[in-house]
């Protein structure tokens, strides 16, 4: 698995579980979604991600979409 692959699933169980976290538990939590979908947004345009330095500490491979997050 690379880095893409994961930073997809990533978001995918923050929104999932956060949206689960509204229905069940507070409402509040839907601001856990509308940040992972910001995120999602400002990270197409920027190629910036901060789970990406997480994973690549982790030593998975590299992607394409995250070449600029190498600083």
């Amino acid at each position: 698995m690379n880095i893409d692959r994961a930073v997809m699933i990533f978001a995918g169980c923050v929104v999932l579980g956060s949206v689960a976290l509204s229905h069940w538990v507070h409402p509040n939590w839907i601001w856990l979604t509308v940040f992972a979908g910001f995120n999602m947004i400002q990270s197409a345009f920027t190629g910036f991600c901060p789970i990406v330095y997480v994973f690549r500490k982790a030593g998975m491979g590299e992607g394409c979409a995250f070449q600029q997050a190498k600083k």
